[in-house]
């Protein structure tokens, strides 16, 4: 009977999948892209960063400390609320925190969610499995709160007057910036949405596959992946509200008035 866990890789199997990357690089200079470095350095930042990873997780999940689990889960908010700010391409003082408060919020009630609810193992917050959800559904949330900020910032800053219309011609400060919310939210969707349109039809996404070549039965696979990516729906929708709505607050002074001024622009 053959074997049903997953096979080995070597440091030079691995090597061979990185020529893929090397032929990307190719393809740059060629073509005078110049991409070249950035590619190789993305290469290396994988190799070192995944690799960091496991050697952390290993310790940690023999470790079994509750505080290491909680510190693991803090720094990869932290880098998550960084990461999303950073992508968007508008910013305003204050705004990491906010990204960071949105992420906690959404992926802490749905991670409990999934592991006192759902899944339930014991302890709850065994890192098995809380921090590779909190991971995935941070990894997909990021790009939720980026998108949404994104637009946001830029309406308020580059469409200001239709927002300055509606507020001299009576309108509340969220009466006027109900539209500019709904498309940035609408916007910060759209990624998962249509991941959700495409999955189990188009792509195998990376957890299922993952479990799949670790051994697990294809259909309790599928169900891992259908919670996971409820899970990301959940965490990209909630955050994406709750920091659009802290710019829109942040983007009015006490009196109401839109203060462009506040959004800087980067780079």
């Amino acid at each position: 009977m053959p074997d049903s866990g997953p096979l080995d890789l070597s440091a030079l199997e691995l090597g061979c999948a990185a020529l893929l990357l090397l032929a990307n690089g190719a393809v740059s200079v060629w073509l005078g892209l110049g991409l070249g470095s950035r590619l190789l350095w993305a290469g290396v930042r994988t190799v070192v960063q995944l690799s960091l990873l496991g050697v952390v997780l290993v310790f940690v999940f023999d470790a079994q400390e509750p505080l290491l689990v909680v510190g693991i889960g803090s720094l990869m908010l932290l880098m998550a609320a960084r990461e999303a700010v950073r992508r968007a391409g508008r910013r305003y003082r204050g705004v990491y925190g906010h990204a960071f408060l949105s992420l906690m919020l959404a992926s802490g009630v749905s991670i409990l969610l999934a592991t006192l609810v759902v899944l339930r193992p014991d302890p709850w917050w065994q890192p098995r499995y809380l921090i590779p959800l909190l991971g995935m559904v941070l990894g997909n949330g990021l790009t939720g709160i980026s998108l949404g900020l994104d637009r946001c910032l830029l309406k308020f800053d580059e469409g200001r007057g239709e927002v300055e219309v509606w507020l001299a011609a009576g309108a509340t400060p969220w009466e006027a910036a109900r539209p500019t919310a709904s498309e940035a939210i609408r916007a910060g969707l759209i990624p998962i949405l249509n991941a959700m349109s495409v999955v189990g039809l188009v792509t195998i996404p990376g957890m299922m596959t993952g479990q799949i070549l670790g051994g697990s039965d294809p259909s309790l696979a599928a169900r891992y992946q259908i919670l996971v990516m409820f899970l990301i729906a959940g965490v990209t929708a909630a955050g994406t509200t709750g920091c659009v709505l802290f710019a829109v607050r942040s983007a009015f002074d006490e009196g109401g008035r839109l203060r462009p001024e506040r959004i800087s622009k980067v780079g």
